[in-house]
Formats: C-alpha cells, sequence, structure tokens
C-alpha cells in the first residue's frame, strides 16, 4: 500500500509538471492578460494534480520515515526526464542520462532498505 502511495505521488507531481509546462507553451504568443491565462485548463490540471499529489505525499510521510520517502520522489527525475524526451522532443545528454542512472539505483538501494 505505501509503495503505491508513493508512486501515485511522483506520477500526481509528474503529470502536475508536464500540465504547467503546457500552460506555459500555451500563453507564448499574442500578449495575453492575467485573466486569459487563469483560464487556461493547463493551469487547473497542473493545480488539481499537484494538489493531490501533496495530499497523497501526506499519507506517505504517515507511513515512511521522511530519510527513506523524499528521497524517492527523485523518481522525478526520471520520469520528467523520459517525459523531456519523448513528449517534448528535447535532447538529452549523456551525462543527463548516467545521473538518471544514479537516481534510480539510489531509489533501488533505498527501496531495500524501506
Amino acid at each position: 500500500m505505501t509503495l503505491t502511495l508513493l508512486l501515485m505521488a511522483c506520477l500526481l507531481t509528474c503529470a502536475g509538471q508536464v500540465a504547467q509546462k503546457y500552460a506555459v507553451e500555451s500563453w507564448r504568443g499574442p500578449e495575453s492578460g492575467i485573466a486569459q491565462k487563469l483560464r487556461s485548463p493547463w493551469l487547473w490540471l497542473a493545480l488539481l494534480c499537484l494538489g493531490l499529489g501533496l495530499l497523497v505525499w501526506l499519507l506517505v510521510l504517515q507511513r515512511l520515515e521522511v530519510g527513506i520517502a523524499y528521497p524517492m520522489l527523485s523518481l522525478n527525475f526520471v520520469l520528467i526526464t523520459l517525459v523531456a524526451r519523448y513528449l517534448f522532443k528535447e535532447t538529452i545528454d549523456l551525462r543527463h542520462w548516467c545521473g538518471v542512472g544514479l537516481v534510480i539505483a539510489g531509489v533501488v538501494l533505498l527501496g531495500q532498505h524501506a
């Protein structure tokens, strides 16, 4: 159950960050006022996902020590890197991929402790 909650917190946070990216991308182009920006469905989706992610995260913190739980959020770096590469077509260099590999190794090591 705790692992499921942790993964949900990561996925909701990642989805919120992707929605943030889409929100700011939709603001490009002709000057738009604050009222138009506030009507962006991407902005509201981002707030919803990030808010739900926070609530799920609080449930995780009830079940795991913060020293174990917090580093597990590093999975967001992995997920966002994959999203950047495959959804936004961003170039990811070898050094970045090596960092992703180290993050995964760290999460695996910490996961064995939990």
